[in-house]
């Protein structure tokens, strides 16, 4: 299954050589490597933001890509490092949540623990795993080296703010991503909302806001007017029209949301 193709999602951002040297560790070894850079600009150390971001992005690609995303506040303390199989991709990286959203929508992948020397560069930095760990598995990866000889089988991390509360009714979610336009991107999907009850019945409280409008499209309400609505990644998203939902209606990374629906 597998690819050349790597993806990279890291917060290491464009100013600084970091992401240019990881690239030139996984060409040292995968010449022939495609490299696709999914983001650098993902907020620092914003895992739920890189976890979002990675789930929007990585179903596009040929079956056998391997995706290395890099978001990692705990480098270099007792957090894990893995690899995961799924049916279509690899994923490389910590073990900190940042692959929880892929694998919510996955049966039958496989985790293993980047414990394989071979696999590594050495001496191992404490705090560049994306340089000495992570880009070494991926490029191996790429060269189709057996998953298995990575390291030990291994279950991720999945944290608390993965999945929403859902209830008869209402349902409990937060915003894990903020784009560029200010959109705020919770965690709680489109579906979740249709199966109890049509769009136009729902409401919505976001930090100190409450929103009456839930829309299909960001047109359906008037230039400045603040609504919810279906993004294009299945996760409902709250924006404002021509404007910036995030600043104009305060809202931040973890911000608490929660969706009413009438008659309950």
């Amino acid at each position: 299954m597998s690819s050349s193709i790597i993806t990279l999602l890291t917060d290491f951002g464009l100013q600084d050589g970091y992401v240019a040297t990881m690239k030139g560790v996984i060409l040292s070894i995968c010449p022939d490597a495609k490299l696709v850079d999914i983001s650098h600009l993902i907020a620092p150390q914003n895992v739920r933001s890189g976890a979002f971001v990675l789930l929007a992005s990585c179903g596009y690609f040929p079956p056998g890509t391997v995706h290395m995303a890099v978001v990692d506040p705990g480098v270099g303390t007792e957090r894990g490092a893995i690899a995961v199989r799924t049916r279509s991709s690899f994923f490389v990286g910590p073990d900190n949540g940042l692959f929880s959203l892929v694998l919510r929508d996955e049966t039958g992948w496989e985790a293993r623990s980047l414990e394989n020397p071979q696999f590594r560069r050495s001496p191992l930095s404490s705090t560049f795993h994306g340089r000495d760990l992570f880009a070494p598995a991926a490029a191996h990866l790429a060269l189709g080296v057996r998953f298995d000889t990575l390291g030990p089988a291994c279950v991720p991390v999945i944290p608390q703010w993965d999945q929403p509360i859902i209830g008869k009714g209402e349902v409990q979610g937060e915003v894990i991503h903020i784009d560029r336009f200010g959109n705020a991107i919770t965690n709680v999907r489109s579906e979740v909302l249709e199966k109890q009850g049509p769009w136009e019945k729902w409401t919505m409280e976001a930090g100190k806001s409450l929103i009456n409008s839930i829309h299909k499209t960001y047109g359906r309400v008037g230039t400045g007017e603040a609504l919810a609505l279906s993004g294009s990644s299945g996760f409902v998203e709250i924006a404002v029209n021509q404007g910036n939902a995030a600043s104009e209606l305060d809202l931040e990374m973890g911000t608490r949301v929660t969706f009413r629906l009438a008659g309950f």
